[in-house]
């Protein structure tokens, strides 16, 4: 009888660590530092352990086992995988299994192991951080796993004809399960049904999707995905940003991804030009930057956009703005003001822009300028544009700018321009000054007069030497509306002010807040309390809203006629 039987029938399993040279050896085997552990199988946390699969080639020992106990350590994994289905104390006993619980809950703080019952799974561990989130069920493939994905893509090169006439995803999935099938087999790896479909959903992702943070772009409720580095993916959920358990397996696996996205768009990111800004089919927005600029590997960053674009009635539910606002707004959209939304990055300025331009009457034709398409107008009259970066060679750019300048000849009744960054600012204003009144563009800023010195700014960058109060006089000219967009502290993004441009005061551009957001405070759970309230003064663009036909109630503004009258 061999020594492991032996201690398999004493119901104690023991694997020996590699030994010190400080302990003696006898027999080559280190008898002192032995700990009471039952033998690796599927389930356990070393299986599932992030393992460098470049290293283990040159590694094949990954588990801890010593050099002399490889072939014990063989004949008894086999023991394991025959006796699987009864479960490990079909063989060894309960007592180990109560062993190792007791000896992981001790090693992770725990006062006392849970109650009998199957190995937990390494994503439900208790050591695990709570800020991080499992979207995928937390499940982590064997490292058998990659070897299995490359015969499976390499059977897809060899037949890529069969795979073109499958058609959909369903197809594709019956064309591949008997080579996945036979792959596992050769990798002589037993898995449950369950972890199965999982495998085969990784590779499905892999092949028709966009691989691991697949599942997290399917996912409606997250807003953002950050892929700081392969092993490191971030998203953004109900305004909170957390860390995932998504990895992917290289920087070639990351490189993959951002080329299956970026090369049906025409463009292209290697080296020479690591830097590439794309859109997925959805409308999501990417950007993605990869070495030498980024210094840990490929970093890519996702803007989710909603499959239904947002309300005005669900930005009123989120507390966003307020009825009184909306009517106020709506009805300056229709008296054909022109606006300037204005924030700070992800602070919802797309999503405000959307809303605003709902209100545009369907009647009118409306042309829309992005870097990257994002707008979800609805109104039947739309022409969209987007800009066009410079080819491998370097040429064929086409800015902002140029298509600011060719859509004034477009017969446009508004212009609705995605982001305004530099010299097409200079244009924008010309166009607003022109007889294209109701013009819609955002700006990033701090603040609604920060936004008046950033659009300062952005005219002198278009190279033209004007002097600064004519430039402010064109702003004074041309805007009639500064709405400020902010994401507070507890991930909400809520109009934090609505500003009024009076006009010019010797060099000055005047503006008054028509509303303002007050905050009163925290809740127990780290929510701000406040809403958005008027301030009292009713804006001089009255006159031109009533010239218009639209009628607005004087509490809109937060004056009390009563009161007016008994003065």
């Amino acid at each position: 009888m061999s020594f492991f039987e032996k201690r398999a029938n004493r119901r104690k399993v023991r694997r020996t660590v590699h030994p010190s040279p400080e302990t003696p050896v006898h027999n080559g085997h280190n008898y002192e530092d032995e700990v009471a552990t039952p033998p690796i199988m599927p389930q356990d946390p070393l299986y599932s352990m992030p393992v460098d699969l470049d290293e283990e080639a040159s590694h094949p020992n990954l588990h801890g086992i010593p050099p002399h106990h490889e072939g014990r350590y063989s004949e008894d994994q086999e023991a394991v995988s025959a006796t699987k289905s009864n479960g490990f104390s079909a063989r060894y006993g309960k007592r180990s299994s109560e062993s190792k619980r007791k000896h992981e809950h001790q090693a992770s703080g725990m006062a006392s192991p849970p109650p009998s019952g199957k190995v937990e799974h390494p994503a439900q561990d208790a050591s695990k951080p709570h800020d991080t989130v499992s979207p995928s069920g937390g499940y982590t493939p064997p490292p058998e796993f990659r070897m299995i994905r490359e015969e499976v893509q390499q059977f897809l090169v060899n037949e890529a004809k069969a795979v073109s006439q499958a058609g959909g995803a369903a197809n594709v999935r019956q064309l591949i399960e008997p080579v996945f099938g036979r792959a596992l087999e050769k990798a002589n790896l037993i898995v449950s049904r369950t972890e199965r479909q999982r495998m085969l959903d990784m590779i499905l992702s892999d092949i028709l999707g966009y691989g691991p943070i697949q599942p997290l772009l399917d996912d409606d409720t997250i807003s953002e995905i950050m892929v700081n580095s392969p092993d490191q993916v971030f998203i953004e959920q109900n305004g909170k940003i957390q860390l995932t358990d998504v990895k992917f397996y290289d920087d070639r696996h990351v490189l993959q991804v951002i080329d299956r996205i970026v090369a049906p768009l025409g463009r292209h990111i290697d080296e020479s030009s690591p830097m590439v800004d794309a859109r997925l089919p959805d409308g999501s927005r990417l950007n993605a930057i990869i070495p030498p600029l980024a210094l840990r590997g490929p970093c890519v960053t996702i803007r989710k956009f909603r499959k239904d674009p947002m309300t005005v009635q669900d930005l009123v539910n989120f507390g966003t703005f307020t009825a009184e606002f909306v009517e106020f707004m709506d009805a300056c959209v229709k008296a054909s003001f022109n606006i300037v939304i204005s924030g700070g990055t992800g602070s919802g300025k797309t999503t405000t822009l959307n809303v605003l331009s709902s209100m545009i009457p369907s009647t009118e034709r409306i042309v829309t300028i992005e870097d990257s398409a994002e707008l979800q107008l609805q109104q039947p009259h739309v022409i969209r544009l987007e800009s066009r970066a410079a080819n491998v060679e370097g040429k064929g750019k086409i800015g902002i700018r140029e298509l600011v300048i060719n859509s004034l000849r477009m017969r446009p009744d508004r212009i609705v321009v995605g982001e305004v960054r530099s010299g097409e600012a200079l244009d924008m204003l010309q166009a607003m000054n022109t007889g294209h009144d109701g013009s819609l563009t955002t700006v990033h800023s701090n603040g609604a007069r920060d936004t008046l010195n950033r659009i300062e700014t952005m005219v002198m960058m278009a190279g033209m030497d004007l002097p600064l109060k004519a430039i402010r006089q064109q702003i004074a000219s041309a805007v009639d509306m500064v709405v400020h967009v902010d994401r507070l502290r507890d991930g909400s993004r809520r109009i934090v002010q609505c500003a009024e441009i009076m006009g010019m005061e010797g060099d000055t551009i005047v503006m008054q807040d028509i509303f303002a957001f007050e905050q009163k405070g925290l809740s127990e759970e780290g929510k701000v309390l406040g809403e958005l309230n008027p301030t009292g003064l009713r804006p001089k663009a009255v006159q031109r809203i009533q010239e218009a036909g639209i009628e607005l109630p004087a509490h809109i503004f937060g004056v009390n006629m009563d009161k007016v009258f008994d003065i």
